[in-house]
């Protein structure tokens, strides 16, 4: 039962109640719940299962725009989350889609390399959709315009930067993937 505490109430630290913490800046918190939910995201794309990827992944990625939006204070349903969620996939292009499409084939094709293809690309790809998303929320507290194309700069940087830091949180990634 004592673990079962110590794991809710870290769920609860570093996710469900993140943007009351006084001890991280605005910008780290959400670094903090794009790290997590890459981390989670890349851990369930590894799993066996081809295509079903975007329908698990996507309520997942939702949440994390949720949690984005409370913390700079964009008040958000989740089922808002998700409309938001789409529309800024559909700005991020058929890059989004042919990722997805990529993770399917590694599952189906080429399943020996998929662990090894498939945790950067899904860590990467859940990072920059969250860094887009915060821009976004950012924009429309301000009030200001969204830039379709600064949107597109926010996904590729942070995208890359996602893969990278796929490396440094291989061994959580695997360590979640061995719970589910």
């Amino acid at each position: 039962m004592e673990i079962l505490d110590k794991a809710r109430e870290s769920i609860k630290k570093e996710v469900t109640d993140i943007e009351n913490r006084t001890d991280l800046t605005d910008d780290q918190k959400v670094t903090r719940i794009c790290t997590v939910f890459s981390t989670t995201c890349a851990a369930i794309a590894v799993q066996p299962i081809p295509f079903a990827d975007i329908f698990v992944l996507t309520p997942i990625q939702a949440y994390m725009g949720k949690k984005i939006a409370d913390i700079r204070g964009f008040n958000i349903s989740e089922a808002g989350a998700k409309e938001i969620f789409k529309e800024l996939a559909g700005l991020v292009g058929l890059g989004f889609l042919s990722q997805q499409l990529a993770i399917g084939a590694y599952k189906t094709v080429l399943p020996f390399i998929s662990g090894v293809t498939t945790i950067p690309l899904v860590f990467g790809l859940t990072y920059g959709m969250g860094k887009v998303m915060d821009y976004y929320f950012e924009k429309k507290i301000k009030g200001e315009k969204v830039d379709p194309e600064m949107i597109k700069n926010i996904f590729k940087k942070a995208k890359a930067e996602g893969k990278q830091k796929s490396k440094e949180n291989k061994e959580e990634i695997k360590k979640q993937k061995n719970q589910l």
